[in-house]
């Protein structure tokens, strides 16, 4: 693998069994993102563009192919390997905030450092750093009930980097949110790309939140169309 590379795919396919029959949700998909990256994915529903990303962080499993992340063949590693794995090198932030609600901010944020050696004090101060880095530093005590669709997902996005992962996936990170909401996640996540470093992948149809991005690929179809490429409208 390629040392700038942090993400490398070859061929990846996922087709799922219903009863009798087959439905493939994305095909033969081959890409390389290098490390510092801003990538959207783009498409319509149906097109691929979650499940290759779930793939990418080994939520999934391909039905055939090679999925390589940070020099790590994914395919490789048990289901416990990956948990372990994924909680230590990949925040995932879900459209849905995926937020438990009797909660608080702090201790959503904290949920991930559970599974690591640090003392209860190191957990509530990394929790307390991520939520002022999303700018919630005045919302720590709050539940989610108690805080708007946006702030939610800043609280989303801070568990997902509490760890300090090398890679953040978004998946429609904005799809449930008003613009100015969405234009507030979609610059933090930017500042972390650029500020941070961090390596991002985000799904989305949105033509908006993909100008955030430094590169956009297109899927049509459970198809990664070549780089360039649009889908026929």
């Amino acid at each position: 693998m390629n040392n700038n590379f942090i993400i490398e795919t070859k061929s990846l396919t996922k087709e799922y069994k219903r009863d009798e029959f087959r439905i493939m949700a994305l095909h033969q998909a081959s890409i390389q993102i290098e490390k510092g990256e801003f990538l959207a994915l783009m498409g319509p529903s149906g097109s691929g563009k979650s499940t290759l990303l779930h793939l990418i962080a080994a939520i999934d499993r391909p039905s055939s192919g090679e999925v390589t992340v940070l020099g790590q063949n994914l395919q490789a590693l048990s289901d416990k390997e990956i948990a372990r794995w994924r909680n230590e090198h990949v925040g995932f932030v879900f459209q849905t905030f995926n937020l438990i609600p009797v909660l608080t901010a702090r201790e959503n944020v904290e949920l991930p450092l559970l599974l690591t050696h640090l003392s209860k004090k190191e957990r509530i101060d990394h929790a307390e750093t991520a939520l002022k880095l999303v700018g919630l530093g005045d919302r720590m005590g709050h539940y989610p009930r108690q805080l708007s669709g946006g702030q939610e997902q800043r609280v989303a996005i801070a568990r997902a980097i509490v760890t300090d992962p090398a890679l953040i996936l978004a998946d429609e990170p904005t799809g449930d949110l008003d613009s100015q909401s969405a234009n507030e996640v979609l610059t933090i996540l930017s500042k972390l790309n650029k500020e941070q470093n961090k390596t991002v992948v985000m799904v989305t149809h949105d033509p908006h939140a993909a100008k955030f991005a430094s590169k956009i690929r297109h899927l049509e179809k459970g198809e990664l169309l070549p780089k360039g490429v649009l889908p026929q409208v």
